[in-house]
């Protein structure tokens, strides 16, 4: 199953775009995690802007920039939203409304509350009307989600969004779940070779043992503060432009194992 990575976006403290974080992880240039994330690149209507959270916004910046890296119109593309935890401000809020007298529940909140809205919200920004597919799996969603957009990408034979965000939880969540950085990342990835194609995935297999990490230090410490953030091996490879194998966190004592090859 090859697919080719034709455009990739990052929003992540210290991460701010692609271009950043290829430099960052080429090692050509330092991490600063104090930078802050931006969301210049999100093009909602007026009234769904003024709704959006901040995983909605995560999940939109990545993805435009993937896109508009690609030169691919969004119309055309289907997408795979990726998120281990689903926005948890939302959920919270509703968990706290539902503990007062009045159990007044606003609808913007119980909107946000479904795993999906991102997804929602991309859809309504581009217009797309393509397969697309919202998956949850703990810290394995980023590569679930790859999975699941690699073998849409082959069997639609259309270009196909990859998004994996995940944003920190309100304090009193932050006991039951360790994610602390908002971490976005888009991938699009397509059947064919385009001009602006970066690298094919191919030989896919699952196998035991441990997955890839970085060398010690604030990389790998953004990497485990954030299930989307797993996939950082697999951009780290892709930023230096070297082929070889890549192993991402999958299921319980197995891995994700593929391998980049430059295109």
């Amino acid at each position: 199953m090859d697919v080719t990575v034709s455009g990739i976006g990052l929003c992540a403290p210290g991460l701010p775009d692609w271009p950043t974080g290829r430099a960052v992880l080429a090692g050509k240039r330092a991490y600063q995690p104090d930078q802050a994330a931006r969301f210049d690149r999100v093009r909602l209507p007026r009234n769904e802007m003024r709704r959006a959270t901040l995983t909605v916004r995560l999940a939109l910046q990545a993805a435009d920039e993937a896109l508009d890296g690609a030169g691919v119109d969004p119309r055309h593309c289907g997408a795979v939203f990726a998120c281990a935890g689903g926005n948890t401000e939302a959920l919270d809020a509703l968990c706290q409304a539902l503990i007062e007298p009045a159990r007044a529940i606003s609808p913007s909140q119980f909107n946000h509350s479904v795993h999906n809205a991102p997804l929602g919200y991309w859809s309504i920004a581009t217009g797309s009307m393509q397969p697309m597919v919202s998956v949850g799996a703990y810290d394995a969603s980023f590569a679930a989600g790859l999975l699941e957009a690699a073998a849409l990408a082959r069997l639609e034979q259309r270009p196909v969004l990859l998004v994996a965000y995940d944003t920190p939880p309100p304090r009193a969540l932050q006991p039951y779940r360790a994610v602390s950085l908002p971490f976005g990342v888009a991938l699009l990835l397509t059947s064919e070779r385009l001009p602006a194609s970066i690298a094919c995935l191919r030989a896919w297999r699952a196998a035991t043992g441990l997955a890839d990490g970085l060398p010690a230090g604030e990389l790998e410490r953004l990497r485990l503060a954030n299930p989307a953030a797993r996939g950082l091996p697999l951009l780290e490879r892709l930023a230096v432009g070297q082929g070889g194998a890549v192993a991402l966190p999958y299921l319980p004592d197995t891995r994700l194992e593929l391998r980049v090859e430059p295109c």
